[in-house]
């Protein structure tokens, strides 16, 4: 399947652990260690304008646009979902990057901070096994630098055989199993 199908495949599903956000959930705490709901939203925000005009070869500053995060994970999903999105290069950060490098980031932070976002609020979430395909190709190919500056932790071990979830999460340094205290 198409990556820009897949990566639409995916937002519905982060979109549905955004809409489970109430207000009385911005405190607690996620699996990203510097962030709690609140701090994960507003990174969400920040980084949402660049990625969103990475899509269409636009080079865009962090923080651009101040919205909700559903709405600006919508435009990123329909930004990102034309196969246009993902051929050649595009910028970002001031710089010239693979454009499908980039597409690969935005499921990337579909599927992993839908993830920190669905265990800071004890809900369920799953995505299909070939969004976690995708997503564990896109972490592979960018986990060295990802943990060079720090965007990963160290990778996780995890059982052989494990769950294609498990072990997407395991490579990008979070521990599948963790769980608000």
């Amino acid at each position: 399947m198409d990556k820009h199908l897949l990566l639409a495949e995916a937002a519905p599903v982060f979109l549905g652990v955004v809409d489970r956000i109430a207000p009385s959930d911005l405190d607690r705490v996620t699996p990203c260690v510097a962030w709690d709901v609140r701090g994960l939203c507003a990174h969400l925000l920040e980084w949402g304008p660049p990625l969103e005009g990475a899509a269409r070869k636009e080079s865009v500053p962090p923080g651009a646009v101040h919205d909700s995060v559903r709405a600006q994970a919508e435009r990123i999903a329909e930004a990102w979902g034309t196969a246009g999105a993902w051929a050649g290069t595009t910028v970002m950060g001031g710089g010239e990057l693979p454009a499908d490098l980039v597409g690969g980031m935005v499921l990337g932070e579909f599927v992993l901070h839908g993830w920190d976002l669905a265990r800071a609020l004890d809900v369920p979430i799953a995505f299909s096994d070939d969004v976690l395909r995708l997503t564990y190709g896109e972490v592979a190919r960018s986990a060295d630098q990802g943990r060079a500056m720090g965007v990963y932790g160290p990778e996780i071990a995890v059982a052989d055989g494990a769950p294609l979830f498990e072990q997407v999460l395991a490579l990008s340094g979070r521990d599948p199993f963790w769980k608000a205290s």
